[in-house]
């Protein structure tokens, strides 16, 4: 203290500079939350219920789930190949989609979504319920109404035409294009002689949701083209993905089904944060169960998503914010 100074002056000037110090410490925001601990102990709680889901499963199960936000993707048995029973159906959708988009900036010799198709019943397989109830010769057709049953109900018949149309070696040139080397387009639909000769279609739980990621971005089509893909893609079906979600959510989806396979991979447009999923099942003993467990995992994966898409960063559900 210098001489001549007031003592108790110095302790108030100390004690007001200890308040204002302590306040404004107190008001600092924490560091960085990079990471996010909160949301990382989340995601680890997803990944443990898809696994105790995968371990009681009585067969074999991949799963891939890919946050359309932040890319983050959590996988079990992801990059395993499986049969892909109809899921394959979305690339050959995709294929339909890029080559109509090419018609409109002038290339020629390519399928064309407004393209007409008569219909001819030699070309029915087994399983084509809807387009068996056709009159030959006389029902008239775009390969827009034949993808709309491709999705709706999956006929097999309209899937086969459509492969014919756009060319089974571009579905697959147009998969490679996108990086993904094991999915694959090898055998029109119910072609049992091909299966049994090793020609099955196939992909791994990761590459679906590569695609449908590459789809989402808008890496494959423009924003209208992808726009009309996910519309149509999201026709309401029976399907395993959406069984247990709410009814209000969309959901871009194909599913498959096979003699002890199931699949189903697709998009959910969970609020503020949607995800694309893709499960696949092989082996099952029980294909009940194996619907179910691909179920069980779209609603773990949707609880998460629904959460992370309503909650601050501290992970407080904040009001809406209302205009002033």
């Amino acid at each position: 203290m210098r001489r001549g100074e007031n003592p108790h002056m110095r302790f108030a000037a100390l004690a007001v500079a200890l308040v204002l110090a302590t306040n404004a410490f107190g008001q600092q925001k924490p560091e960085s939350t990079a990471g996010d601990p909160g949301s990382d102990l989340l995601w680890k709680k997803l990944d443990t219920h898809v696994g105790d889901i995968a371990d009681r499963f009585d067969g074999v199960i991949g799963v891939a789930i890919l946050d359309l936000t932040d890319g983050r993707i959590l996988l079990h048995n992801g990059d395993r190949v499986f049969p892909t029973a109809s899921s394959i159906k979305i690339a050959i959708l995709v294929e339909l989609y890029r080559q109509d988009q090419e018609t409109h900036s002038g290339a020629n010799g390519k399928a064309r979504l407004d393209d007409t198709y008569t219909f001819d019943p030699t070309d029915l397989v087994e399983d084509s319920r809807i387009m068996a109830g056709l009159t030959a010769g006389v029902t008239h057709l775009t390969n827009r109404d034949l993808a709309q049953f491709m999705v709706a109900v999956s006929d097999s018949a309209a899937a086969n035409v459509l492969i014919d149309r756009v060319g089974k070696d571009n579905v697959n040139a147009m998969l490679r294009g996108v990086g993904l080397s094991k999915t694959m387009l090898r055998r029109k639909m119910i072609d049992i002689v091909a299966a049994w000769k090793g020609d099955e279609n196939v992909a791994t739980p990761e590459e679906m949701v590569r695609l449908l990621d590459a789809i989402y971005k808008d890496k494959v089509l423009n924003k209208e083209s992808t726009a009309a893909l996910m519309k149509q893609l999201s026709t309401l079906k029976q399907s395993y993905i959406p069984r247990l979600l709410p009814e209000s959510v969309q959901v871009a989806n194909k599913p498959g089904e096979l003699e002890a396979v199931r699949t189903d991979s697709g998009v959910v447009f969970a609020a503020n944060r949607p995800f694309a999923i893709s499960v696949m099942t092989a082996y099952d003993r029980d294909e009940r169960a194996a619907e179910r467990a691909i179920s069980e995992v779209a609603l773990e994966a949707y609880h998460y998503f629904e959460m992370r898409g309503k909650v601050s960063e501290y992970g407080r559900v904040l009001p809406v914010e209302k205009n002033r």
